[in-house]
């Protein structure tokens, strides 16, 4: 009988990062004895799908989807990291019952989106973007015409999540009334005031902000219907997700002076990389700041979001720790000593958890400790054995019926 003494080889474990993200990543990875390889752009599904065969574990921030065609070449995958805060890039679906678990970097950005969106309110609501475009042709237009403190405006968020509460509170502490509308029940910040329903959020405020995630439901979620409930003489700023808002209909009310300005950082179609050509109906509309999707990029967020994404790749691979993966059952692990480590991933039907402590039974494995959650039809089972047991426990496990991944930790 082998003995299974060790999981499998760090630097056997091949780790694919793209789109430039932050050095801290990829100097953590490889510190802690992974493979790593790091590549400046983005690449599309066909690319991708060629590139991800034989990595375990796989970095991007928005501008590479992960397919589902995508999944199935990869043979090998383990975990996915957005180094970002959105994952609609990515088929949480598809990776789940390929027992491939996604993280990404809830927080870690959340000032620089909030600071950012506190900048476009104060330009927006005194008309620099006009004003300076204006200076760089060498006009002089001083003048008050449309131009306003932001102390007393009516700020409404849409999406108060963690991006919204911060926002809420900077936003009051700079004199604003702050209103906002959730699906989901918030507990309202300072002084912030819940709005029972979107209307009336719309007819109330003077700026609207937006910071709804990017599910497919609320693709073109902010439309005609929209526009119209918006105050006369108010103001847009999408920081969220390209396809929340119908570009057209946000053309067309900037350009009959319903709305007096928006700030727009995200796009429904946005370049692969800064080579490429940006393409919008919005280029030329007047009081309109324009950014290119760096609502989260500063060097403090990027810093953040190098370190916290792969420490949590490197927890998932070490523990099986799942703890704020978005698409696995989350569980949180002890690191334990003088013990070895077995992570099952399967499909939920009855009987699992019965067939795996059978084969420990059988192979003499005394357990110290097992953990089991399910989501979405898929259980991850984490079970603390004894140091001494078979490397034909793991095969075996393998070997149930409806396993999608098992392998040792430890």
């Amino acid at each position: 009988m082998t003995v299974q003494k060790l999981s499998y080889p760090k630097h056997k474990i091949k780790v694919l990062l793209l789109e430039n993200v932050h050095p801290d990543a990829k100097a953590l990875f490889a510190n802690d004895g992974f493979d790593v390889e790091l590549l400046t752009g983005a690449l599309d599904e066909k690319e991708l799908s060629e590139r991800i065969k034989g990595v375990h574990i796989l970095g991007l921030r928005s501008k590479t989807n992960v397919t589902a065609k995508v999944l199935e070449n990869a043979d090998k995958l383990m975990a996915i990291g957005a180094f970002c805060i959105g994952t609609n890039q990515i088929d949480l679906d598809a990776a789940l019952k390929k027992g491939v678990a996604v993280f990404n970097a809830p927080y870690s950005n959340t000032r620089s989106v909030v600071e950012l969106a506190i900048g476009e309110i104060v330009m927006l609501l005194r008309n620099l973007p006009d004003k300076i475009s204006a200076m760089h042709t060498g006009k002089w237009d001083k003048s008050a015409t449309h131009a306003y403190e932001i102390r007393s405006k009516k700020l409404g968020i849409i999406g108060y999540g963690n991006i919204g509460c911060q926002l809420s509170v900077l936003a009051e502490a700079m004199g604003m009334d702050v209103y906002f509308y959730d699906i989901v029940d918030k507990l309202a910040l300072g002084n912030a005031t819940r709005c029972s329903s979107l209307n009336e959020l719309l007819e109330k405020v003077d700026v609207v902000s937006l910071h709804v995630d990017g599910r497919p439901s609320n693709k073109q979620f902010f439309g005609k219907d929209e526009f119209d409930a918006m105050k006369d003489g108010s103001y847009l700023l999408n920081l969220s997700r390209g396809p929340v808002v119908v570009i057209d209909e946000l053309v067309k009310n900037l350009n009959n002076g319903k709305l007096l300005g928006a700030g727009v950082d995200v796009f429904p179609t946005e370049p692969k990389n800064n080579a490429e050509a940006f393409v919008s109906e919005l280029q030329g509309t007047k009081n309109v700041i324009l950014t290119p999707h760096i609502g989260g990029s500063t060097a403090e967020a990027q810093v953040h979001i190098g370190n916290f994404v792969p420490n949590k790749l490197i927890s998932y691979i070490d523990t099986g720790s799942t703890d704020t993966s978005v698409n696995f059952p989350n569980i949180q692990l002890p690191i334990l000593k003088n013990a070895h480590r077995l992570m099952h991933i399967h499909n939920s039907v009855p009987g699992i958890l019965a067939q795996i402590n059978n084969i420990l039974a059988d192979s003499d494995c005394n357990v110290l400790g097992q953990y089991l959650k399910t989501v979405e039809g898929i259980g991850y089972v984490i079970t603390d054995v004894n140091t001494t047991h078979s490397d034909d426990v793991v095969k075996k496990l393998k070997k149930i019926d409806g396993t999608i991944k098992s392998r040792i930790l430890y």
